[in-house]
């Protein structure tokens, strides 16, 4: 009679599983992939929860980068979009509004000014081309390139050139009570650059360099032309922003009042200034998004 000792019985016993049949990856009997073809697949078609989140993660991340180079490519500025602050371009630009932007030689015009690919409102007028309603490029610039301000959306007017008196080519409704260039700030020209003002005719009667703003400006503190925007989609920015930096701009009230456009409730002129004690009335400033 043999015994246990004889060896395995007959009748459809099995061998214990070899443990290298269980892969690595989880799943009892799935094969370990080897090559990185076989891993790149598997982590497109598994299943695993954990592997599931990274994928998607991957792929979220992937499209982000690839819009991302898609605008640069496009623009040839980074980032391409500033968000709005105010409304100093309106009716043509709106508070929140995001509005995207390309280097100013990317699409640049024939009538631009050389080496800017500026056209300046004045040399639009000759050649019928106009941007966001109105006659000239809008441009996004740092006020005399402090890139510690925040920046400036607004519409180029002029092109002057170092030491030109530029009175007589103005607008007479743009340069305040000046009767004179020596009455006019900026004027003579201390450089080349561009006369600017924001397209509101309630708060930005005067250009910028009359208002002291900024110096005429050069085409090495343009960042961007404006070239789309997009209502409301620069909220959001805004709104970090406020979080992330919240009363760096106050608003305080002047002692004469201006004209108002309702005879019935006269308006008191406001003077935005930040922690530097700039001038910042009637200023569109823009937050890059």
């Amino acid at each position: 009679m043999s015994g246990p000792e004889d060896g395995p019985r007959d009748g459809g016993g099995s061998s214990p599983p070899n443990r290298s049949d269980t892969a690595t990856t989880g799943t009892p009997g799935e094969e370990r992939p080897e090559s990185p073809r076989e891993w790149a697949h598997w982590a497109w078609t598994v299943d695993h929860g954990w592997v599931m989140v990274g994928r998607e993660i991957a792929i979220s991340a992937s499209v982000v980068l690839l819009i991302g180079l898609l605008l640069f490519g496009v623009a040839g500025v980074w980032p391409p979009m500033v968000a709005i602050e105010s409304g100093s371009m309106s009716p043509n630009m709106h508070q929140n509004d995001l509005v995207f932007i390309t280097a100013p030689d990317r699409f640049a015009n024939d009538a631009s000014i050389e080496g800017t690919g500026i056209v300046p409102a004045d040399e639009a007028e000759e050649e019928s081309y106009s941007k966001f309603g109105e006659a000239g490029d809008v441009i996004v610039f740092t006020p005399n390139g402090n890139d510690h301000r925040t920046p400036i959306i607004h519409r180029a007017e002029l092109w002057v050139e170092e030491g030109e008196d530029w009175y007589d080519r103005a607008d007479p409704e743009a340069i305040g009570t000046a009767e004179s260039c020596d009455e006019l700030q900026n004027c003579p020209a201390p450089h080349d650059g561009f006369i600017t003002k924001g397209d509101n005719e309630v708060t930005n009667t005067q250009y910028d360099q009359v208002r002291g703003q900024s110096e005429p400006v050069k085409p090495e503190w343009v960042i961007g032309t404006a070239e789309l925007r997009v209502p409301y989609l620069g909220w959001v920015r805004l709104q970090l922003a406020e979080l992330t930096s919240p009363g760096t701009v106050t608003v305080e009230t002047l002692s004469e009042p201006r004209t108002s456009p309702d005879p019935v409730a006269p308006v008191e002129p406001v003077r935005a200034t930040d922690a530097s004690g700039v001038d910042r009335a009637g200023t569109d400033r823009c937050l890059l998004a």
